[in-house]
């Protein structure tokens, strides 16, 4: 314990996270400025992984065209709330047309997500309002993205491309600093803070 004790001494001299207070000050305006989409399969078997692609296909298929042009968090929580029963009964059709019974279920509220990296950003650990959708016992590993500001439809695959429209959509939401504590391409070393923030948490 005393050896990780000074490793993580170093590490935080080095990488310049002695204000462990003004990060998670940090990580809670990031997280209140954004909305995430989690969809979760039933569990972690191929089967069921593919369903929850397919299932997450057209949700965003029906969804994204009307989250895509919000102008704030409010608008996009109403349209997500609005469609609710919509989504619902998309995911069960999928899932019925693939021969499974398997209930759908949704939750809109605040969850705690570790560190998560999608495309060119990576987001703190933190309570962020999120969008979720569960398949049958909702045990698998899940798919996700961000719904505001509207990201579902950046192909995070198309690198150079997909970082820009991130970029722009990011940076509609959130202060110039706030980007770039997230923006992999613009601070790599922000990754290892957080996670060293987190390690210091837990051993509280």
């Amino acid at each position: 314990m005393k050896k990780l004790f000074i490793v993580l001494c170093i590490f935080t001299f080095i990488f310049g996270a002695t204000n462990i207070k003004a990060k998670e000050i940090k990580q809670k305006d990031i997280s209140n400025k954004l909305i995430r989409f989690h969809v979760i399969a039933n569990s972690d078997n191929e089967v069921d992984q593919n369903l929850k692609l397919k299932v997450k296909d057209e949700v965003i298929k029906y969804i994204q065209p009307k989250l895509k042009n919000s102008k704030s968090i409010e608008e996009s929580r109403n349209i997500i709330k609005e469609n609710d029963k919509n989504i619902i009964k998309i995911a069960e059709k999928i899932i019925k047309e693939d021969g499974y019974n398997y209930k759908v279920s949704s939750t809109f509220g605040r969850e705690n997500f570790p560190i998560k990296t999608y495309g060119n950003i990576t987001l703190p650990s933190g309570n962020y309002e999120a969008y979720r959708i569960l398949i049958g016992k909702g045990e698998g590993r899940n798919w996700w993205c961000v719904m505001f500001p509207p990201l579902c439809f950046v192909d995070v695959t198309k690198g150079e491309v997909s970082y820009k429209d991130t970029e722009r959509e990011m940076k509609k939401v959130l202060s110039k600093d706030e980007y770039k504590s997230i923006d992999n391409t613009c601070n790599e070393k922000v990754v290892l803070k957080f996670k060293i923030l987190d390690l210091i948490k837990s051993l509280r």
